[in-house]
């Protein structure tokens, strides 16, 4: 599994995602990821599912030290008390005594952005989380977060498929070094049916969905988090990190509709700002 090394963590190119998997039900998801060699986790409070998390985790026989788990705090608790509150909820869920990746999960319109920044840093500065990301930020909240707050982000996540582009925010992010995660790599599902990613896989033997990861997997600093309840879409995930893309096959995707937003609930930021 290729990796990428941010701001003092490493993080596998390829995770898995927990979202809309609450309870515990999610346990056993967890588990079949980790025994499929799956090492980066992702989960959130929202999710609801961080004690399923947790528990797989202890039951898995993985080293912690091999192990990347980012975890979330919701919009709603974006003060600096409610975000060590919050965090602590989640570490003790998660049954660990740290996290590697602690993020914003959406931002809120009146937040104190610096405020936030600063708890997250404070619990990153007693170990208890190896490093600090946002999610869902627009350019100019990124823009403050780095060039007047200065925080050392490890990485950003946001929508990314075929189907939506992030070039802008690439460009923004490349010359930082800071990775950009892909969550709804699969952009929740359509990505598996569309023709043209087809069309490509049957030239290189794989699935749509194959493609569509590879895609990602493809650009320099982006990583990708799919999820997947069954075993057999876990393994099929995988075998996205042996396709190799051609320029032909690059073209066809460029070709595709980039102005697709699956994700945008009511409390969303305006993307286009």
């Amino acid at each position: 599994m290729e990796m990428i090394d941010t701001q003092g963590i490493r993080i596998p190119r390829l995770g898995f995602g927990t979202f809309r998997m609450p309870g515990m039900g999610c346990q056993p998801v967890v588990e079949s990821a980790l025994a499929l060699g799956y090492r980066h986790i992702d989960t959130a409070a929202m999710y609801e599912n961080e004690d399923a998390v947790g528990a797989a985790l202890a039951g898995a026989g993985v080293a912690r030290g091999d192990l990347h788990i980012t975890t979330k705090v919701w919009h709603d608790s974006l003060q600096p008390d409610a975000v060590h509150r919050s965090f602590d909820t989640s570490l003790k869920r998660l049954r660990l005594d740290y996290v590697d990746l602690f993020m914003v999960h959406w931002p809120s319109r009146d937040m104190d952005l610096p405020a936030v920044l600063e708890a997250m840093q404070k619990l990153k500065d007693e170990g208890r989380t190896r490093a600090i990301g946002v999610c869902n930020f627009t350019l100019p909240m990124l823009k403050t977060t780095l060039d007047d707050v200065r925080a050392p982000l490890a990485c950003v996540q946001v929508e990314y498929h075929p189907f939506l582009s992030q070039a802008r925010l690439l460009d923004f992010l490349r010359p930082k070094q800071i990775p950009l995660v892909a969550y709804a790599p699969l952009a929740q599902g359509r990505a598996a049916k569309d023709p043209v990613l087809a069309r490509i896989g049957e030239k290189h033997g794989a699935t749509a969905a194959q493609v569509a990861l590879a895609w990602l997997l493809d650009q320099d600093g982006v990583i990708a988090i799919p999820k997947a309840q069954h075993k057999e879409s876990q393994q099929s995930n995988l075998g996205a990190l042996k396709v190799r893309l051609d320029d032909e096959d690059r073209r066809a995707i460029a070709a595709l509709p980039k102005d697709q937003r699956y994700v945008s609930p009511p409390f969303a930021p305006k993307w286009d700002a």
